[in-house]
């Protein structure tokens, strides 16, 4: 179950901010941070293996994390412990799956700390739906990515100037 969530939250790292803004002000989107999903069976952290340096890490584990291999050494111990399960299950994925990883780790070692915030907490919005709240919010970003680029820009211009507030006092 958790490697599905893992996966659905991948999904966020292919979004613009903009975009991202969009989906939540109309449907409470939520998406998030792969290194978030902390499995509940694993909660224990007395038992937990000492965390890898970057160095410290296979050929093949590198590979694979070559995206985050500038902030390995600063990520939580959490965090690493859920990429060396991707990296781990990688060469089990089919080549589809495998660049689907990549791409998402690129995106996601692009994101500022704001962004990576921002996504946590709209996963765990998304996560906390019902069943039919999340296959509503589904279908409506199914709608929104079959518009035409114009109009998602449209869109995103008109919700970045609703949220506009600024400070006056």
């Amino acid at each position: 179950m958790h490697k599905f969530l893992l996966l659905l939250a991948f999904v966020a790292c292919n979004l613009q901010a903009s975009e991202l803004d969009y989906l939540a002000e109309i449907t409470h989107l939520a998406m998030g941070d792969v290194g978030s999903i902390k499995s509940s069976l694993n909660d224990d952290t007395s038992t937990e293996a000492p965390t890898q340096a970057w160095s410290q890490l296979s050929d093949d584990e590198r590979k694979v994390l070559a995206p985050l291999g500038s902030e390995w050494d600063t990520l939580r111990p959490w965090q690493r412990e859920k990429m060396l399960d991707i990296a781990k299950d990688y060469p089990k994925m089919d080549v589809q799956k495998q660049q689907r990883v990549q791409q998402r780790l690129n995106s996601w070692s692009r994101m500022t700390p704001y962004e990576r915030e921002n996504a946590r907490k709209r996963y765990q919005q998304f996560h906390a739906l019902s069943p039919e709240k999340k296959d509503e919010v589904r279908k409506k970003w199914a709608e929104h990515q079959k518009l035409p680029e114009a109009e998602r820009e449209k869109l995103r211009r008109e919700s970045a100037e609703s949220n506009y507030e600024p400070d006056l006092e």
